[in-house]
């Protein structure tokens, strides 16, 4: 299957090529499509909003994932800029590491394609049915990359207009609210412009809209964005003298919380989801299966395809996308990014013990280091969906690649040190291995969660995996909405839905009331949606930063002794029976140091942006 969005620019230069004149004077630029050309024809119009798609990235499949300055991952390999925001060093001049999907100067690049394409598209006469839906996508498309701007600093400037050269580009920034109801606005345009257009895999629909409007007002409504709230809670954000860029100074929270309430049940109704209509817990083995086709995306032959109904806006993939190989730090080659180093992986971004200890138990109680049962076998018995996103010593994996397969006939996960007869095995996935050790993980474990599972599709360069990237899922509209009713003191309506979650991954209902239920809605939300790049935001909207995402990084030390008179297995591999193992809870904080500074609540404008245009104010504490 063809990528068509992703491979825009290769058609818009096919078509560029193709309508140049003979006359050498009148021959068009090749690196561009003239204006008059772009909107005439209803093909390079939709290649031209293709080309707006491409700011997209790879969604969240960066090989250096939003997850790694949060307590749930930490990234392996140095020089990637990191460091400079988890120990709260970063500055408008030395900036910690920015992705491309929320880099300044990125998005408003891409917020560029859109207002080209919505200033021109009115005034086509292509067929009402054409014109509308490309329309409709670039007015979602520029209310998501405001969104991604908004996220992460706070109000902007409201560009509506595709600057030229030598044009005057200083414009000061609008309020949180100004551009909160900006995107809004843009979200209901897209949405009745959609409505009845099929668009397709990848492309925006009414649907992903109407979610993305839901996620905007649910974070509008959220604690950091109170300007009460979030001045109480930090001197820094208090001491702002420009509050009002970085949150509501007026108004009424519960009211807000009631339109993000509305606006997520409003696409609860129009869609639905995979599996949410259970009345009881599903058996653990089929829970564990039920995550796993759900992050699969239904581009699985080990994953049940009807799962595809969670995507509500997706980055497709597909195996003949091949932009990335020379270099390949994303997409599609996911596993070969953060696979373990025992199959020639790279161990890319790898979770934290912190995260694992954050998965419950079966029966729904909390793990315990200080509990000897836990403490003694700690990957037993726990919440079916850590067994599909984390890869453990002992877990069973993929066939091993042929020239280690004779270490590993079993296919398991090695991230400890197991007594042999001749003295210490070093186990083929930690950084003391004889498989490309410089690739092992730090923290003792590798991320499971987006790699498909396939044991015939080994993770590598001849080897393309198509898993999609959730920019919106149906269940996090459904989490969006048990905390606005948790907000709004309906907590029966959020037990039922956040139970809902619960069954389809086999996980017992809970009756929580009050501040429990609040910890265990915001612990349920950090389960199923880890790595999907929420934790960052949510830690910060709910204030909450410096005792989660400041934590010092944690990861697990493993030892496995033979048992008196047993014999070890050559070669090694996990058994209760033959060896007793000890776990050791280790602070990784000679990897990275990390600490929480308020002004981190947003990141900072870079000075050159400043420098280009001296009207915008920065954000408080740089």
């Amino acid at each position: 299957m063809k990528n068509i969005i992703y491979k825009s620019y290769l058609l818009i230069g096919m078509m560029i090529l193709a309508s140049c004149s003979e006359d050498f004077l009148e021959t068009q630029p090749l690196d561009k499509v003239s204006a008059d050309a772009a909107w005439s024809d209803p093909a390079l119009a939709e290649a031209a909003i293709f080309g707006a798609y491409s700011s997209l990235g790879y969604g969240g499949f960066e090989d250096n994932g939003l997850a790694n300055i949060t307590d749930q991952s930490l990234f392996t390999h140095a020089g990637r800029f990191n460091e400079v925001f988890t120990q709260g060093t970063e500055t408008p001049g030395s900036l910690g590491f920015t992705s491309a999907t929320y880099k300044w100067d990125d998005m408003y690049a891409a917020i560029r394609k859109t207002n080209m394409a919505i200033a021109n598209l009115p005034e086509t006469d292509f067929e009402a049915e054409v014109r509308d839906k490309l329309l409709g996508e670039a007015y979602f498309l520029r209310a998501y990359y405001y969104q991604q701007l908004w996220r992460f600093y706070g109000g902007v400037p409201l560009i509506e207009v595709a600057y030229e050269l030598n044009e005057d580009y200083k414009v000061p920034r609008n309020t949180f609210s100004e551009t909160a109801d900006f995107i809004i606005a843009d979200l209901d345009k897209a949405a009745e412009l959609l409505d009845q257009k099929e668009t397709g895999p990848g492309r925006a629909s009414k649907i992903a809209a109407m979610a993305l409007k839901a996620r905007v007002l649910l974070y509008a409504a959220s604690d950091l964005h109170d300007g009460n709230k979030a001045s109480a809670a930090s001197a820094v954000l208090g001491g702002y003298s420009n509050l009002d860029l970085i949150a509501y100074t007026s108004g009424d929270q519960n009211a807000r919380w009631t339109a993000a309430k509305v606006a997520a049940k409003a696409v609860m109704d129009a869609a639905s989801g995979y599996k949410l209509d259970l009345a009881a817990p599903v058996s653990p083995e089929e829970g564990k299966q039920n995550y796993v086709s759900v992050y699969l995306g239904g581009k699985s032959t080990v994953g049940d395809a009807s799962a595809a109904v969670e995507l509500l806006f997706q980055r497709v993939h597909s195996a003949d996308y091949k932009q990335e190989d020379v270099w390949p730090l994303g997409g599609i080659n996911f596993g070969l990014n953060n696979g373990p180093n025992g199959y020639h992986n790279w161990s890319t971004n790898t979770p934290l013990q912190l995260l694992v200890d954050d998965y419950e138990m079966m029966d729904g109680s909390k793990f315990d280091w200080d509990n000897p049962e836990h403490a003694k076998d700690p990957y037993a018995d726990r919440d079916p969906r850590f067994y599909a996103t984390i890869l453990y010593d002992g877990a069973d994996w993929k066939p091993r690649p042929s020239d280690v397969a004779p270490l590993d006939p079993v296919n398991q996960i090695q991230t400890g040190y197991y007594e042999g007869a001749d003295g210490t095995i070093n186990g083929l996935d930690t950084r003391s291995s004889t498989i490309e050790n410089w690739n092992g993980s730090f923290t003792g474990y590798n991320l499971r969660k987006f790699i498909d599972p396939n044991p015939a599709l080994a993770d590598n360069l001849s080897n393309a995996q198509e898993i999609p990237w959730p920019f919106i899922r149906y269940t996090e509209v459904v989490l969006n909405y048990v905390e606005a009713c948790i907000e709004t003191g309906e907590e029966g309506e959020a037990l039922a839905w956040l139970n809902k979650i619960r069954y389809r991954v086999g996980m017992p209902e809970v009756t929580d009331t009050g501040a429990a239920l609040v910890e265990r809605y915001r612990n349920e939300r950090r389960i199923e949606l880890a790595f999907e790049e929420h934790r960052y935001h949510d830690a910060r909207r709910w204030l909450i930063p410096e005792e989660t995402v400041g934590r010092p990084v944690t990861g697990i030390n493993i030892k496995a002794t033979l048992k008196p008179g047993a014999t070890p297995h050559e070669p090694y591999k996990h058994d209760k029976d033959v060896y007793d193992y000890t776990y050791k809870v280790v602070n990784n904080t000679d990897k990275e140091i990390r600490v929480w500074d308020d002004k981190m609540y947003y990141r900072p404008i870079a000075r050159e942006e400043v420098n280009k245009n001296d009207l915008l104010i920065q954000n408080p504490g740089y």
